[in-house]
């Protein structure tokens, strides 16, 4: 992810309108919605009836993504997550190739165990880099034993791809409305809706939640 910008989109429909031009439909149904933007993700994180929502669409080896998880995110959740002020979800956009798929298919096979945001966390705590080869069996599984998963079910899982589709669906859905880099969130609430891209502080999030909130 080379750039970095922050732009506001006044309502939803603008995304709307990509989605449904960019892809196959027959009516009005499969137009673009805020639970179509958090469905087939992550858990969510925070109250699911919080009024604000955060997608974040990334890769596990972006440099920028990884930038995030270390300096943003943190006080992101206690502040505004922890709060009930904010739910947050995460979509998978592998950019960076194989490697990316393996890990995000890594941490829904721990969201079976009830792991996934254990198991999410630890895949950036221990990034090394893009196309470094961390990314490999060795390291899923220690990664695995450390958040607590039972190994063999795991293994099992990720052995039969069970979640690669999903992953692979993250992305397709990402590029259809518009995502083209990692990280990038869209926060919406209601009608309003955001488009934040790259590794940005917390006060650009700040900047957006508290005008949802006041709104």
């Amino acid at each position: 992810m080379k750039r970095y910008y922050f732009v506001v989109i006044p309502i939803i429909i603008t995304i709307a309108a990509v989605y449904y031009m960019t892809t196959p439909h027959e009516n009005k149904s499969n137009e673009l919605t805020p639970q179509m933007i958090m469905q087939n993700g992550s858990p969510i994180l925070g109250d699911p009836n919080a009024k604000v929502t955060i997608v974040e669409f990334g890769d596990y080896q972006c440099t920028y993504c990884h930038l995030f998880h270390q300096n943003t995110k943190a006080a992101l959740l206690q502040q505004y997550v922890d709060t009930g002020k904010v739910n947050f979800v995460f979509r998978d956009f592998p950019l960076n190739g194989p490697d990316s798929v393996w890990a995000a298919e890594a941490a829904y096979c721990a969201g079976d165990q009830d792991k996934y945001w254990q198991y999410h966390d630890e895949l950036y705590n221990n990034w090394a880099g893009e196309k470094t080869g961390w990314v490999n069996q060795k390291s899923l599984d220690m990664f695995a034993t450390t958040v607590g998963l039972d190994l063999d079910k795991f293994d099992k899982c990720l052995s039969n791809n069970t979640y690669k589709q999903k992953v692979l669906d993250n992305q397709k859905f990402g590029e259809n409305i518009g995502i083209d880099g990692t990280p990038s969130f869209i926060i919406f609430s209601g009608k309003q809706i955001t488009k934040i891209v790259g590794a940005q502080p917390l006060s650009q999030f700040q900047q957006v939640i508290d005008k949802f909130q006041n709104s």
